[in-house]
């Protein structure tokens, strides 16, 4: 259990190269960025995998300078009250820019034709009659006018949705969570695929945003392949493992799908055949790594001076506006009286609420409360003692 005042230095700690537009954040007097120390206040990660480092009781929060998490150990985190956030949207349109010009220059075979066309270095001048005479071998397909399946339509899935209707593209889109931001956001004209199987039957390229679940691991194989039609193209710039790699070697191998374009490789995926494999290329631009730096450490530093959470990925999203009065922030686990025993607790203590809120999320809470009174500095141990000691509290913190 730990407190934050920042009348202290508060450290951060980052695992990765971060962008300086994020690190500038904290560049207030308050924070001390300092990669060397063991007991950071929270941490800025990329891609950095933390699984195997232990968590400091002092760590308050992580960061995610992009949209998954799987280097994260999340469910540890949750068990010892540390918030972990992410930067959804940050980089959809680093995203949404790579998928739509790998569509187009996958079905013109553009990756092939240039690849060859390096061969001909050594013909001198004989390299233009060449030229002529072997680009038949790499006629493509217009994707005007055909049909693109979404699958997944959070901030990435809904751009290129709408931008590939802007390219005459019809599209059908499947995500049974859509969010009402993203309904907003989304052109009328996509059509809205009831199954998945529906998406899969009536498209000729397909897109898959959506994060890696046991629901969504190996989603793409031998039984969702047979509901396709012939030389569908599979775009899938999201997690490796939503595709059985055994199954994808056949169906390529069969011509039920035409291309695999993956941001994805690995051994089995470099020796199939027709896979388009880009080296992890889809938020890497310099723009999104700024997007996501500075979203990340917004988003923490909010938390760490307010309490108030967004986009986090294990606690409920909550947001008090914070009036510069003494603030208690508890997680605890998502159970009767929890709030009643918190807010008793401190009136036994002589303390008026002022403010509170309350969320949940799953089999855990957030509570934020306002106390209409000075808290001394040298009575805040007690307290917190106190709150503690209640059974299912997971953290306390005063700000």
């Amino acid at each position: 259990m730990s407190t934050i005042t920042l009348n202290k230095l508060t450290t951060v700690k980052t695992l990765n190269n971060i962008a300086e537009s994020g690190l500038d954040v904290f560049n207030n007097g308050h924070y001390a960025i300092d990669n060397q120390t063991a007991h950071p206040d929270a941490i800025v990660v990329r891609s950095f995998n933390m699984h195997s480092l232990e968590l400091n009781r002092e760590l308050k929060a992580i960061a995610r300078a992009g949209a998954g998490v799987n280097n994260i150990p999340v469910d540890k985190c949750t068990e010892q009250g540390i918030v972990v956030f992410n930067t959804p949207g940050a980089n959809a349109n680093a995203v949404k820019e790579l998928v739509l010009t790998t569509l187009i220059a996958s079905s013109r075979n553009l990756f092939d034709g240039v690849a060859w066309a390096k061969t001909l270095e050594a013909e001198g001048n004989q390299i233009p009659k060449l030229v002529e005479a072997g680009k038949k071998q790499f006629v493509g397909k217009e994707i005007k006018g055909k049909t693109l399946g979404v699958i997944g339509l959070g901030a990435i899935g809904a751009l290129v949705a709408n931008d590939a209707l802007n390219l005459d593209m019809e599209v059908i889109g499947f995500d049974p969570f859509i969010s009402v931001d993203t309904a907003w956001n989304l052109s009328r004209t996509v059509h809205r695929a009831m199954t998945i199987e529906q998406l899969f039957a009536h498209s000729d390229f397909i897109t898959v945003h959506v994060p890696l679940t046991d629901d969504t691991r190996g989603m793409f194989n031998e039984a969702t392949f047979s509901l396709m039609k012939d030389d569908v193209h599979i775009l899938n710039f999201s997690r490796d493992g939503l595709v059985n790699e055994t199954d994808m070697a056949a169906a390529l191998e069969s011509g039920k799908v035409g291309k695999y374009i993956t941001d994805f490789p690995n051994e089995n995926v470099l020796k199939m055949k027709n896979v388009v494999p880009i080296p992890h290329l889809g938020a890497s631009t310099q723009e999104s790594e700024e997007n996501c730096a500075i979203m990340a450490a917004r988003q923490l530093k909010d938390y760490l001076e307010t309490g108030n959470i967004k986009n986090s990925v294990n606690f409920p999203n909550v947001s008090l506006p914070y009036s510069g009065k003494p603030r208690v922030a508890a997680f605890h686990k998502n159970v009767p009286n929890m709030v009643g025993q918190i807010t008793s607790a401190i009136s036994n203590y002589h303390l008026n609420i002022a403010d509170m809120v309350n969320r949940s999320r799953g089999d855990y809470a957030y509570t934020m409360i306002d106390i209409d009174s000075k808290v001394e500095n040298n009575s805040i141990p007690a307290l917190e003692e106190i709150l503690t000691q209640i059974e299912g509290i997971v953290s306390v913190r005063f700000i």
